[in-house]
């Protein structure tokens, strides 16, 4: 059953994107964290202030960006359509599918039927570094953590779990090379980058910014990873991209497209 938001108040809609982050988040039931640089893997229990903040890998939550980045893609949300800006979500690189799923649930709340949210993950888990095209990537083998290989099937079944799985959420299955540069999709009003390499976000950028509608908003999630990073200044001096950015956390960004 889709989830409805039958009072359309403003306070009736904070009170459910409150009550959606707490579960997103589970900071709720409070589940324990996975250390996946420790092998054998060892399970820790709930810390609230590396909740907060995304630094720990939740062993049941949907998300592990934490509370800062995640009330901020619910403000950026909000605001594009208040704003009136116009185009689809869309996020690269998605897990459990946590912030997708909160894109909706912003949607939902607000009534919106016109909009669509895209998620796009190859939804096996991070390519092996592509060395020679992207040498940035070199020694950044992600790949090897299982742990971030989610299935599409999964990730359908969590947005079901919210009733929030409908034909307004399109998922983009595929290595964002072969899936983004020929995806029929746009404009959008939103983009949430968080596939943490050079190629991930280089290939996300190339492909999806020209599609952002002006007044549009860009998220990075991996700032504080150096190839993700390289990648966005790269990207914006090749553009000539003035834009100031604006920091979340510890390793959340985002500008707006002037």
């Amino acid at each position: 059953m889709m989830t409805t938001v039958k009072d359309s108040t403003p306070a009736a809609r904070e009170l459910y994107l409150d009550l959606l982050v707490r579960i997103l988040l589970n900071t709720i039931y409070q589940d324990p964290a996975i250390n996946p640089g420790v092998r054998p893997m060892v399970v820790e229990p709930f810390n609230p202030k590396t909740r907060a903040i995304g630094k720990d890998w939740p062993t049941q939550a949907h998300t592990m960006v934490g509370q800062a980045r995640l009330e901020n893609l619910r403000q950026l949300s909000q605001q594009v359509l208040d704003d009136g800006i116009v185009g689809d979500f869309i996020e690269t690189g998605v897990w459990r599918g946590g912030c997708c799923i909160l894109m909706r649930g912003v949607l939902a709340a607000n009534q919106i039927h016109d909009r669509k949210v895209y998620v796009a993950d190859s939804f096996a888990g991070l390519p092996a570094p592509n060395e020679e095209l992207y040498p940035r990537d070199t020694g950044w083998n992600l790949n090897v953590f299982k742990e971030l290989a989610v299935s599409l099937e999964t990730v359908k079944d969590n947005f079901s779990r919210y009733g929030l799985l409908d034909e307004q959420v399109v998922f983009v299955e595929g290595m964002f090379s072969d899936t983004l540069p020929s995806l029929s999709a746009g404009p959008f009003a939103l983009l949430r980058l968080d596939g943490d390499l050079y190629e991930s976000t280089i290939v996300a950028l190339n492909s999806l910014y020209p599609k952002l509608s002006r007044g549009g908003v860009v998220i990075i999630d991996d700032r504080a990873l150096d190839p993700c990073r390289r990648a966005v200044i790269d990207f914006r001096d090749q553009h000539g991209i003035t834009a100031p950015m604006q920091e979340v956390d510890w390793t959340g960004s985002w500008w707006r497209k002037e």
